[in-house]
C-alpha cells in the first residue's frame, strides 16, 4: 500500500505532520512505500531531528504552499506546485493509492475534483466525517464539500455513507436518516422534501427524517444533509465537546467536595475524553472521486495524523470506491425503474 501525505498544509507545520507520519510507517507494515509531499529541505530537516530512517519513505518536493487563507481554485491555479496538487498527481498516475492532507479544506476538494473527477454515476464528492455518540457512531455526510446540493447529490451521500459505515464501522445495515427540522415527510425545505422520495426509492435502510435531537440518541448510523447544514453540525459538535470539559472541570474543582466527587469519578471521565478524542478519528474521507483522498483536521499533531493515515489505508484495504460505484449504479436504475414507471402510469 502506498500513501502520500501532504506535509505543508496543517496548522502547526511541516515537522508535526512528518513526525505522524513516521509514526505511521512504523505502525503499519502493509505500507510499503511513504510519500512525503512538500518543501524537501524541510521534510530532511524534520526527518533527521527525529531520526528517521526507512527505506519505505519517499520525498516529493512541492515548491508552494496552498494556505489557509488562499481561495481554493484561484489557489491551485497560482500555485500549480503547490504540495496538495502533486500529492493529487501521485494519485491520478496511479503512484499511490491514497493522499492524507490536513491543509486547506477546500483546497484539498478542489484539487481532488479537478484532478481526479467523479466515480462512474456520482456527481458530486462528499465529506464523511465520524462522530461518536454514547451507544454508537453515525458517519455524518457531507461535512463541506458541497455547499449547494441537489436531492439526488443527498442521496448519493446516502448511499456512500451506507457503504462506509458498513464496511469501516462495521454496521450490517445501517440506519439512513436525513436531517430536517422534524420527522413527518412534509417536513423541511423542497431540498429534504425532495430527498425524502428519492431516498425511500432504492435499497437503504432508510429511517426517513432525523432532528439534531436523534443524533445522540443512538437513532441513526448515517445522516445525510448538504454540505451547509453539515460543516455547522460538526464544528458545533466539536465546539459543545470541548466547551463541557472545560466547563466541567472548572465546575469540579470549585470546593473540596466536589473536588472529592470528581476524584472518584475520573476513570468515567477519562473513558468519555477518550470517546470523544478528535485525534483518535484522524480525519475525513471524500467519498465519491476517482482516488482515496483523506481530509485531516487543520490543528492535527502527530497522532491525529497518524491515525488519519490508518484510516485511509482502511479505506483502500475495503475498496471502497468499488463498492461505491456498484451501489450507485443499482441506486441509478432505480430511480430511472420508478421515473419510467410514473411516465407510463401518467395520462397521455
Amino acid at each position: 500500500m502506498r500513501i502520500a501525505v501532504d506535509v505543508m498544509g496543517g496548522d502547526h507545520g511541516c515537522p508535526v505532520v512528518v513526525e505522524g507520519a513516521w509514526l505511521a510507517l512504523q505502525a503499519n507494515p502493509r505500507i510499503v512505500e511513504l510519500h512525503l509531499v512538500g518543501d524537501e529541505a524541510q521534510i530532511r530537516a524534520a526527518l533527521g531531528r527525529h531520526h528517521c530512517h526507512d527505506a519505505r519513505l519517499r520525498i516529493l518536493h512541492a515548491s508552494e504552499v496552498l494556505t489557509m487563507t488562499d481561495k481554493p481554485v484561484v489557489g491551485l491555479r497560482k500555485k500549480k506546485d503547490c504540495s496538495i496538487a502533486r500529492a493529487m498527481d501521485l494519485l491520478k498516475t496511479g503512484k499511490v493509492d491514497g493522499v492524507v492532507s490536513p491543509g486547506n479544506t477546500g483546497g484539498v476538494v478542489s484539487a481532488a475534483w479537478i484532478k481526479l473527477r467523479p466515480l462512474a454515476g456520482v456527481e458530486r464528492p462528499g465529506i464523511a466525517t465520524v462522530i461518536p455518540a454514547p451507544e454508537n457512531e453515525f458517519v455524518l455526510l457531507d461535512a463541506g464539500a458541497n455547499l449547494d446540493a441537489k436531492p439526488l447529490h443527498l442521496l448519493h451521500y446516502a448511499v456512500m455513507g451506507n457503504v462506509y459505515s458498513r464496511e469501516i464501522l462495521g454496521y450490517d445495515r445501517p440506519r439512513v436518516g436525513l436531517l430536517s427540522v422534524g420527522t413527518e415527510e412534509v417536513k423541511g425545505n423542497e431540498l429534504t422534501r425532495e430527498t425524502f422520495k428519492l431516498c425511500k426509492q432504492v435499497d437503504l435502510n432508510f429511517i426517513g427524517n432525523v432532528e439534531g435531537h436523534d443524533l445522540f440518541a443512538n437513532r441513526v448510523d448515517v445522516v445525510v444533509c448538504d454540505g451547509f447544514v453539515g460543516n455547522v453540525v460538526l464544528k458545533t459538535c466539536e465546539s459543545l465537546a470541548t466547551s463541557m470539559f472545560s466547563w466541567l472541570r472548572r465546575e469540579l474543582t470549585r470546593n473540596p467536595k466536589r473536588q472529592i466527587g470528581a476524584y472518584l469519578a475520573q476513570n468515567a471521565f477519562r473513558t468519555i475524553k477518550r470517546r470523544l478524542d478528535p485525534e483518535a478519528y484522524g480525519g475525513a474521507p471524500l467519498l465519491g472521486l476517482n482516488g482515496n483522498v483523506l481530509i485531516a483536521h487543520g490543528s492535527a499533531r502527530e497522532r491525529s495524523i497518524l491515525n488519519a493515515i490508518r484510516v485511509a489505508t482502511e479505506f483502500v484495504q475495503n475498496q471502497i470506491n468499488d463498492l461505491i460505484i456498484e451501489e450507485i449504479a443499482r441506486a441509478n436504475e432505480c430511480l430511472e425503474s420508478s421515473r419510467l414507471v410514473e411516465t407510463a402510469a401518467s395520462p397521455a
